[in-house]
């Protein structure tokens, strides 16, 4: 865990991502400045870890417990993500948020990982992304421009590129290694390290706008339920603040 900075002047921004098996939640400033992060691979167990390290997290910045005026704000990825590792981080996200009296925004993860994986070099900045996801053992799910969909039974298809990605486009893919090109899996690993301070500078910006309550967030899942076959309407929360 990287120990928390200078918390300047306000209280901090909470995020919160477990879309991928490499969780995360980190601290920063309303600017979008990263303070402090702690990651791990959660594979797909992300319930086990997540509370005791945003306390852990939490209680290295001073912080006891989530209480009004502890936080300037949250900021949780939505996705593509499996099923359970989204409905944990949201969940989280939302308890947090309604003890602490605070906004909370909902960040696209895709949109986090391209942003991270231009601001590593991974990718030239004016490069089109295709970003690779799994979406079970044998699916992978293609973001592409904001736009996503599932591909489905392309086992056979090896680590070449899907369809649908265009030419010219750069891939990224993650949590595929052997499911993808070496190249892509590379930049995938690239991102992901700077994904912590996508989603900060991406969920200070929203939180400064002027956020919503909570109540809208969506999760994209890439996977559902076993037994469930697809999503059924849309997920009502109730709104982050009492």
């Amino acid at each position: 865990m990287t120990p928390p900075g200078d918390r300047g002047s306000g209280p901090p921004v909470l995020a919160i991502e477990t879309a991928t098996t490499r969780a995360l939640v980190a601290l920063g400033t309303l600017d979008g400045e990263l303070l402090a992060v702690d990651e791990w691979e959660a594979g797909h167990r992300h319930a086990e870890e997540l509370l005791v390290r945003v306390a852990r997290l939490l209680a290295a910045a001073g912080i006891r417990r989530p209480v009004p005026g502890t936080l300037a704000g949250i900021a949780a990825g939505t996705g593509p993500g499996g099923f359970t590792g989204l409905r944990v981080g949201l969940a989280t996200a939302h308890g947090i948020a309604r003890a602490a009296a605070v906004p909370l925004v909902g960040i696209p993860t895709g949109l986090a990982l391209a942003a991270a994986a231009r601001a590593s070099g991974a990718v030239t900045p004016d490069a089109e992304i295709a970003l690779l996801l799994p979406a079970g053992a044998a699916g992978r799910y293609l973001v592409l421009d904001g736009r996503a969909s599932l591909v489905v039974g392309d086992e056979a298809a090896g680590t070449a590129p899907p369809a649908g990605v265009p030419p010219g486009a750069t891939l990224v893919a993650v949590d595929l290694a052997g499911r993808a090109p070496d190249g892509a899996v590379a930049r995938g690993a690239v991102a992901r390290m700077g994904l912590a301070a996508a989603l900060m500078i991406l969920g200070a910006a929203r939180l400064r706008a002027g956020a919503d309550d909570g109540s809208a967030l969506a999760p994209e899942y890439v996977t559902m339920p076993r037994g469930v076959t697809a999503a059924v309407g849309e997920v009502a929360w109730l709104p982050a603040r009492p």
